[in-house]
């Protein structure tokens, strides 16, 4: 990182944790019952040991770290929460994330040394439909919480991205140029730190997480999707918006089938590499469901 990057992600971590410190002291004591009620109905009793979850896997970066992907899970599990984990994806769907890039090493990708991963919202549950026994509380401060965190986290998140999205960008687009303002291929190589948002079902209809693609989109200046000014403006967002991929979740192997499917249907060029392919598919649904 440059040291304006550094610093940027060095201020971003400490407000992170200090804002997960915030929210555990003032909401735990309601949110916690919350979650173990929701989750009763359909998973084996654990215990509820971190209410909001901070990603300590972040204090593990360092100057000389190669950020190369900001990836955005839902929101931390029953393995996210231990007081001996507290760091995001590692269950299942981590692995399967990190056997993907394993397994494609040209890719250049690391799972655990060049990503950092964040997620819709910090607000623990053991699956993450339990977020709706939450909402449905009677208690409007847990719902404050998972609304207010997720346009936290988005709005933080874009300002991180933007800001080590200035890095010098590889692959396709080196030589000089930076692939989030290329315009003429339409920023589809590799910048210097692209950011996938994984799992999508939840940003559409009526789903869990409208208020975090609400307010990321907002936080590029890209229009809502639907409204007047999304369908009258032609490209005025920032250049990064261009490196913001959108992808099926890591869980069950849904990101690999998906390209797969994509490929089959003719909707990706198989002769592409895979980098390129997987810029298509990320913005096909990005286009999806931000509509640009």
């Amino acid at each position: 990182m440059t040291e304006t990057q550094w610093q940027f992600f060095t201020e971003f971590k400490k407000n992170f944790k200090e804002q997960c410190s915030q929210w555990n002291e003032v909401f735990a004591a309601e949110l916690e019952p919350l979650q173990r009620a929701a989750a009763s109905k359909d998973t084996p009793e654990y215990s509820v040991e971190t209410g909001v979850v901070y990603n300590h896997a972040l204090d593990e970066v360092t100057k000389e770290t190669d950020i190369k992907l900001i990836v955005i899970g839902d929101n931390p599990g029953k393995d996210e929460q231990l007081q001996r984990n507290q760091r995001y994806l590692v269950g299942q769907a981590g692995k399967i994330a990190a056997g993907f890039f394993s397994r494609n090493p040209e890719l250049g990708i690391d799972f655990r040394k060049n990503t950092i991963i964040l997620n819709k919202t910090p607000v623990h549950t053991a699956k993450t439909v339990h977020l709706r026994q939450l909402l449905k509380s009677e208690k409007p401060e847990i719902i404050r919480l998972i609304q207010d965190s997720q346009r936290w986290m988005a709005t933080q998140t874009a300002q991180l991205h933007q800001v080590l999205c200035s890095a010098p960008c590889t692959g396709n687009n080196a030589g000089g140029k930076n692939a989030c303002s290329d315009e003429k291929n339409g920023g589809a190589g590799w910048c210097g730190c692209q950011l996938w948002l994984v799992g999508y079902a939840e940003l559409k209809g009526r789903g869990l997480f409208l208020d975090y693609r609400d307010q990321l989109a907002q936080s590029y200046g890209v229009p809502l999707a639907g409204t007047v000014e999304a369908g009258a403006v032609s490209q005025g967002w920032v250049p990064q918006w261009n490196q913001v991929m959108v992808y099926q979740h890591f869980s069950m192997n849904r990101f690999t089938i998906d390209l797969a499917d994509q490929l089959s249907s003719g909707k990706i060029n198989s002769q592409l590499p895979l980098q390129e392919q997987l810029a298509v598919l990320g913005a096909l649904h990005r286009q999806e469901i931000f509509g640009c």
